[in-house]
């Protein structure tokens, strides 16, 4: 098997992995399950990829799969600035990340989760 089902339907999964690279591109840091954690580890190297390449269409495919959130917003006087997702992306990640071949991604173990014990991961992006 090529994924991991992760207990859920195709689009609650899609659903789950795209608002969990959403975040992980946004904060740089989510704890979550481990076997979540792989199948985002995986999502968010591409979309890094994509922000690298810089092209129209990789940011078109980028943009299908992100969602279509803000990042940060900059007051400077009268002027504001927001930041989507995808612009953070295409801006700050691919020129962070320019120089290197793949990994953007760490996954640390944690504590066990109270409730069910289930294995928890801090999932972050590395500087």
């Amino acid at each position: 098997m090529r994924n991991r089902k992760l207990q859920r339907t195709s689009e609650q999964r899609r659903a789950l992995l795209r608002n969990l690279t959403t975040e992980l591109i946004i904060h740089g840091k989510i704890v979550t399950t481990e076997a979540r954690a792989k199948e985002v580890r995986s999502t968010t190297d591409k979309m890094i990829s994509l922000g690298k390449h810089g092209d129209l269409h990789a940011r078109r495919q980028a943009a299908a799969y992100i969602r279509n959130v803000v990042a940060d917003v900059k007051e400077d006087g009268d002027d504001i600035t927001v930041t989507t997702a995808v612009q953070k992306l295409f801006g700050e990640l691919a020129t962070k990340y320019a120089d290197r071949n793949g990994g953007y991604t760490r996954i640390m173990k944690t504590m066990p989760r109270r409730g069910d014990g289930a294995p928890m991961v801090i999932l972050e992006l590395v500087d």
